[in-house]
C-alpha cells in the first residue's frame, strides 16, 4: 500500500508504508528525485520514465522471486539502468566541466556490513559491478579514479572508452551550465558522433534535476538478507574531481540488518548529515521506519537547505520519502503487482 503526505504546497513526499505481514522479498528503485513537475514532461517522455521504472522492478522481482539473491538482483538492475541514457549513470552520465564522463557507485549488504565503492571512474562501463568485485575480492571499501579501473581491468570488468557514455543532451546541458558558470565550453570528446538539434525543454528539465539524477536499488530476497546499490555520473559541469554522496558509505547507501537505503539529492548534505546510515540509526533506536524517514529528509535535511530523498525497505516493506517536487520510484512485493510513481502526488 502506498501513501502520500503533503506537509506543505512546495514539499511533497511519497512512502510506500510498512505492510501487515513482511512479504517474502520485496524491492524498491529510484532513479534520481528533482524539480519533476506536472506538466515538465511531455507524455512521451513520462511514459519512457514508467516504463523503465516498472521494467526495472519487474526484472529484480523476476530474480528475487526465482530465489537469487538480493545482491545479484541490486546489481542486474542498477547495470540494467546505467546502460538506459534516460538516466545519470554510465551511458548518460552527465558531464564534468571539462567534458568527461566520471562515474561513481558503491553496494552495501545488511548481515555482515560489507561494501564496496567506486568514485571517478571513466572507462568502466558498469561502475556498479566494480563496486561489488571491490566489496567481494578486494580488503578494501573504496577505490578511486585509475587505481579503481586498473583493479577493473585484473578483475577482468568489461572497460570503455569513456566516449562510450556520451549522450548529446548531457553534453548540451553541460556547455549550458559551463556558459553560465563563465567557463569555456571544452572541445566535443573524439569519437563522439556528429552534433544534432535536442529539445531545449529537455535542457531545461535537466537543469532542474542536475544535482539530483542518481539510480539505485534497495532489495530484500527470500533469506531475508538486504543488499542496497547506487550509481550515478554526479552532478553537471562538476570541477575539481568533485566527489558526492553516492560511493559513501552511510551518505549515499546502507544497509544493515532490517534497514536498507539509497539516496539521490544534493550530495554535499547528504554526505554531511550521513544521511543513509542516519536513517537506519534511528529505525534501529526505536523510531518507526516512518518516524525515521521523516525526521531525517523532511525535518533534518530540508532544515540544512539540501534537497533529494532515498528510498528505503524497512522490515521488508519498501518505503520511500523526498523533499523534492518528484522522484523516479517504483517497488515490487512477493505476491504484489509493481507501484510506479513520479509526482509527489501520486500514491
Amino acid at each position: 500500500m502506498i501513501r502520500t503526505l503533503t506537509l506543505a504546497a512546495s514539499l511533497c513526499l511519497g512512502v510506500a508504508s510498512a505492510q501487515e505481514a513482511e512479504p517474502s522479498w520485496s524491492v524498491v528503485i529510484h532513479g534520481g528525485a528533482g524539480v519533476i513537475e506536472r506538466g515538465a514532461l511531455d507524455a512521451q517522455t513520462e511514459a519512457a520514465y514508467r516504463a523503465a521504472m516498472n521494467d526495472a522492478a519487474v526484472a529484480a522481482g523476476e530474480i528475487l522471486a526465482a530465489g537469487g539473491s538480493a545482491l545479484d538482483a541490486v546489481e542486474a538492475v542498477i547495470r540494467v539502468l546505467e546502460d538506459d541514457p534516460k538516466f545519470n549513470a554510465g551511458r548518460g552520465a552527465v558531464f564534468t566541466s571539462e567534458g568527461r564522463n566520471e562515474l561513481d557507485a558503491s553496494i552495501m549488504r545488511a548481515s555482515d556490513r560489507q561494501a564496496g565503492a567506486v568514485s571517478s571512474v571513466t572507462t568502466v562501463r558498469h561502475p556498479i559491478s566494480l563496486a561489488r568485485a571491490v566489496m567481494e575480492d578486494s580488503p578494501h571499501v573504496m577505490l578511486s579514479g585509475a587505481g579503481a579501473e586498473s583493479f577493473a581491468a585484473e578483475q577482468g570488468l568489461e572497460q570503455v572508452d569513456n566516449v562510450y557514455f556520451f549522450t548529446e543532451r548531457r553534453w548540451a546541458s553541460m556547455a549550458r551550465a559551463a556558459i553560465r558558470m563563465g567557463l569555456p565550453v571544452p572541445p566535443r570528446p573524439e569519437g563522439a558522433p556528429q552534433a544534432e538539434p535536442v529539445n531545449e525543454g529537455a535542457l531545461d528539465l535537466m537543469e532542474r534535476e542536475h544535482a539530483f539524477g542518481t539510480v539505485g536499488v534497495v532489495a530484500r530476497d527470500q533469506s531475508g538478507e538486504i543488499v542496497a546499490g547506487t550509481s550515478t555520473g554526479g552532478t553537471t559541469a562538476k570541477r575539481w574531481g568533485r566527489v558526492g554522496d553516492s560511493p559513501i558509505i552511510g551518505a549515499g547507501t546502507y544497509a544493515e540488518p532490517g534497514c536498507g537505503i539509497s539516496a539521490t539529492g544534493t550530495g554535499e548534505y547528504f554526505i554531511r548529515l550521513n544521511i543513509a546510515a542516519r536513517i537506519c540509526t534511528y529505525f534501529e533506536t526505536g523510531m518507526s521506519a516512518d518516524e525515521a524517514l521523516d525526521a531525517v529528509i523532511m525535518d533534518e535535511l530540508t532544515g540544512l537547505g539540501g534537497d533529494g530523498g532515498v528510498i528505503m525497505i524497512a522490515d521488508g516493506a519498501p518505503l520511500w520519502r523526498f523533499n523534492t517536487a518528484g522522484m523516479y520510484r517504483a517497488s515490487l512485493v512477493a505476491g504484489g503487482d509493481p507501484v510506479v510513481a513520479i509526482f509527489g502526488d501520486e500514491e
